[in-house]
């Protein structure tokens, strides 16, 4: 079965309990296997306003095609009490879930866009992959570890912080 990475975030709420229930609420979904959750971080937010995030990924295995993995996460945003208002980008949001990368899928629509065409510009997205995948290449080529690199240099304003391990239990 194909892989694929699904990033969490929230900023509204209890983030780290959100994102904990929604990577357990991600494997009951018949199809999908959970393999490995990063650690979680807070995030200052890029191109958003609010409180700091709280973001991880998940590295899944699913038998879903891309859209159907899409719609799972959609629902699981829903049940949290996601509200996305008209006409505004990148609210503050109780959960986040994006399809960030499925294997062997290249794709520009515009409901779903693969490789997330912004991924590579992330830290909140790139660091966790590199606790899930250290050998994750982005489509350019590019190692994850040179992106985190690159971004971090480029991008001095995008702050994360690893959460103590004690605050994800």
């Amino acid at each position: 079965m194909p892989e694929a990475v699904v990033a969490l975030g929230a900023n509204l709420g209890d983030p780290v309990r959100a994102l904990s229930e929604a990577a357990e609420e991600l494997h009951a979904v018949p199809g999908i296997t959970v393999k490995a959750l990063s650690r979680f971080y807070t995030t200052s937010p890029v191109d958003s306003s609010g409180p700091d995030y709280v973001n991880a990924v998940a590295l899944v295995e699913t038998s879903l095609t891309p859209m159907e993995l899409l719609k799972a996460c959609q629902r699981i945003e829903n049940e949290h009490g996601r509200i996305r208002p008209a006409g505004v980008v990148n609210a503050p949001r109780t959960l986040d879930l994006d399809v960030i990368s499925y294997e062997g899928v290249e794709q520009d629509d515009p409901v779903l866009t693969l490789p997330h065409p912004r991924m590579h510009e992330r830290l909140f997205v790139l660091v966790p992959i590199s606790d899930v995948c250290p050998s994750y290449v982005l489509s350019g080529g590019e190692t994850v570890t040179e992106a985190v690199a690159r971004v971090r240099k480029t991008h001095p304003d995008q702050q994360i912080r690893l959460l103590r391990q004690e605050s994800v239990a």
